[in-house]
């Protein structure tokens, strides 16, 4: 897979968030592989079912704040690939791992961790960027 397959799937991942677009999340992961996602604040979450569910209660919540992301990098790493960017909410900045693996022709994700950053870099507009 070529970082930039990375990089639009990753887009794809932040377009789902910010949409609020389960259909469109829900089809960003893996249907094969074996998943991670760590939300900040929560237990691993390691199987399809769960991390489905937890997506559709966060992108049902009306309360849920506006996601932004930038400084997408994509790291090659044997045959997956790592997209590290930043996230951005209201008040905070978190920074993410999205790992991607070729599935049926194209990146779908299996792993997903974001935390707390506390010195986040200054945004780099030419890396990429979504806001919702």
């Amino acid at each position: 897979m070529h970082r930039n397959e990375a990089l639009f799937a990753n887009e794809a991942f932040y377009l789902a968030f910010a949409e609020g677009d389960f259909p469109a999340m829900e089809q960003v992961w893996s249907q094969r592989e074996s998943l991670v996602c760590i939300h900040p604040g929560w237990s691993a979450l390691l199987e399809r079912e769960a991390i489905l569910a937890s997506w559709q209660a966060i992108l049902g919540n009306p309360e849920q704040p506006k996601i932004s992301y930038y400084g997408a990098r994509a790291v090659p790493m044997g045959n997956c690939v790592a997209v590290i960017c930043y996230e951005e909410l209201p008040g905070s900045v978190l920074v993410a791992t999205n790992v991607f693996v070729e599935e049926g022709g194209r990146p779908r994700l299996v792993q997903h961790q974001s935390g707390p950053c506390g010195s986040p870099p200054e945004k780099d507009l030419a890396s990429g960027r979504y806001d919702s």
